[in-house]
């Protein structure tokens, strides 16, 4: 039984002013690369990487780190396309379930991922992680629920709608870190 890590990093990420692909943090290292080891030593024993907006200045940025690397070419038309492109990517896997994150969470780790996965998922799981009792990311989505992920996704509106309308099981997580998005330089 595999889990798969799906990292999404194909916007544009205008009111950054440049993708999030291509942004390192202070001490230099790109969000890619932390988002990578973060799935990887959370437990993720395949990393996808979606990319999209300049992939191929961020391409170099995944070398080393033994991520795979997918390109959304409908990128701009909303977070939705990189999910189903994501989840697209590891169909033909045996994996029973994939962990989907997204770059612009700088801070959080491993030990995230760790908690998300220390109940072994099956193909039926959802769960996802919550920073002081709000939702957030990394989700969990067994390979059951894929499809009807992938079918409902559209815009910038990616498993949304699909958990709302689901039992999913809150991780709290909110003493490993923040879990907000970085939309904008020193945000």
């Amino acid at each position: 039984m595999t889990v798969h890590g799906i990292l999404l990093a194909a916007g544009a990420g205008r009111r950054m002013g440049r993708p999030k692909a291509l942004v390192r943090a202070d001490d230099g290292e790109p969000w890619l690369v932390r988002g990578v080891r973060a799935l990887r030593d959370g437990g993720c024993d395949r990393v996808d990487v979606v990319l999209g907006a300049r992939a191929e200045e961020a391409l170099p940025l995944l070398d080393g780190t033994g991520a795979v690397a997918v390109v959304a070419a409908d990128w701009a038309s909303g977070m939705s396309a990189s999910l189903r492109v994501g989840l697209s990517s590891v169909e033909a896997t045996d994996a029973v379930a994939a962990v989907v994150t997204l770059v612009d969470l700088p801070d959080v780790g491993a030990d995230v991922v760790r908690r998300l996965l220390a109940d072994p998922p099956d193909a039926g799981t959802l769960r996802r992680a919550a920073y002081d009792g709000r939702p957030g990311h990394p989700v969990v989505l067994g390979r059951a629920h894929w499809a009807a992920v992938a079918g409902g996704a559209t815009g910038d509106r990616g498993a949304r709608d699909y958990l709302a309308t689901r039992t999913v099981e809150e991780v709290e997580c909110g003493d490993l870190a923040g879990g907000r998005d970085v939309d904008t330089i020193g945000g």
